[in-house]
């Protein structure tokens, strides 16, 4: 019963595709083709510009169509970034769009179903035809007319024309309906090697990124190290120094010195615990991300508002990535942007095909309880302040690490920073990264 209503459903599918979907690419082609003849004036841009949504559009419908029709894994789109930070970012990313084999894929798919539509509502005007031919010895006539011809043929022969023009009708719809079905979910549902493909290459993405954090953050040491620590630790030994030689000599001067060198040592173990702080945060991993943010906030000479919602622990790389992003975006804010307020909001969420409750809902962790980071369930920041804004991502600057770092526990970083403000940071991150 469920194959033959998934059937009846896919007929009623190409009949309607039949009619409005050739139009529908159509019109697609000709804005293309109008648009590149007219590039020389801004219509041609604006052409095009509405030809790449129709055709996402129509992407979108193929895709969430075959989703509803049999029930598929259809993967969602996916509207790729560049990595790029100079000028070229938003055609590059335009680019790496339009050159996706998943849109085009869609749209054969939408084109082929279309064809077989074209074909579909001649087979259904046969099976409409055989059924009155089929009935047609009940009459008193000698002979009937064949309808939309002007052939008269014996009543005794209409039951079989009609039984064969039915039977051919009902076996085309059928065969057209299961090759729809084949060819589109062969088309928009990966197979084992392609989804193995993207694994490779979504793990070979990760490590990078993986690899190029570590080594920004080996930068940032050596540097902190170099620039800040070392300078003063020579320091002390030069204000030591100079007091051994003085203290026979000149004692007040002597101690002078000392004191200076006590008070320079108090500095570099303060800095000392901050680079470590950088490296690991204890508190993080004993108290979690929302006391470790909280005592980010704490010591930020900006007002910072906390807003954290978790009903779970989530991994402990994928809450260092988080909490390193919150860190370095209120540092960034303090720094350049002028800022006088930030808030910080954190999440956890839950995927669609994660566990719901009988209302459909997200299933909510018991109170008392911490529930272990389920595989559908993502952790998300969104760090804004009021400051000047025009941040950009450059290489090997704070944000492209950070980004690294995301990327490298197969997550994502949103930068959103118009001139005038406000700059906001969006982090998502898989909870069991």
């Amino acid at each position: 019963m469920q194959r033959t209503g998934t059937i009846l459903a896919t007929v009623a599918h190409l009949a309607l595709l039949g009619s409005m979907g050739i139009p529908v690419l159509i019109t697609i082609v000709v804005l293309t083709a109008t648009g590149i003849g007219t590039l020389v004036v801004l219509v041609g841009f604006l052409l095009l510009a509405l030809a790449l949504l129709l055709m996402f559009a129509v992407a979108w419908f193929e895709r969430e169509r075959i989703a509803g029709l049999y029930r598929a894994p259809v993967p969602p789109a996916v509207f790729r970034d560049s990595p790029r930070t100079d000028w070229l970012r938003v055609p590059h990313r335009l680019l790496r769009i339009v050159t996706d084999g998943q849109h085009w894929r869609a749209i054969l798919s939408f084109f082929l179903a279309s064809v077989f539509g074209g074909i579909t509502l001649p087979l259904l005007g046969l099976v409409g035809l055989g059924v009155p031919l089929a009935l047609a010895g009940l009459g008193a006539a000698e002979t009937v007319t064949i309808p939309l011809t002007s052939f008269a043929a014996p009543v005794e022969w209409a039951p079989l024309l009609g039984i064969l023009a039915l039977a051919a009708g009902v076996a085309g719809t059928i065969g057209l309906a299961i090759a729809h079905r084949n060819v589109t979910v062969g088309l928009l549902v990966p197979d084992d090697r392609e989804r193995l493909e993207q694994q490779a290459r979504d793990e070979r993405d990760r490590r990078h990124g993986a690899v190029r954090a570590a080594d920004l953050d080996r930068t940032r040491i050596e540097r902190d190290l170099h620039d800040g620590v070392q300078p003063r630790l020579v320091s002390i030994a030069m204000q030591l120094g100079m007091a051994r030689d003085r203290i026979e000599a000149d004692p007040e001067g002597a101690k002078a010195l000392i004191e200076e060198a006590h008070a320079s040592s108090k500095s570099a173990v303060t800095e000392l615990r901050q680079l470590a702080r950088g490296i690991h945060v204890a508190v993080l991993d004993d108290r979690g991300l929302d006391a470790a943010v909280s005592a980010l906030a704490a010591r930020s000479p900006i007002p910072v508002e906390v807003d954290a919602r978790l009903d779970r622990r989530c991994s402990r790389d994928a809450e260092t990535a988080v909490y390193f992003a919150i860190a370095e975006a209120i540092t960034n804010a303090q720094k350049h942007a002028r800022a006088s307020r930030i808030r910080v909001a954190i999440r956890t969420r839950q995927e669609p095909d994660g566990p719901t409750d009988a209302q459909g809902q997200v299933a909510q962790a018991q109170p008392g309880t911490v529930p272990a980071a389920h595989p559908h369930a993502t952790l998300w920041a969104r760090i804004e302040d009021d400051g000047i804004g025009g941040a950009e991502r450059q290489i090997g600057g704070g944000i492209d690490g950070l980004a690294h770092r995301v990327a490298g526990v197969g997550g994502t970083l949103t930068l959103t920073s118009p001139a005038g403000g406000p700059t906001a940071i969006e982090v998502t991150v898989p909870c069991a990264s």
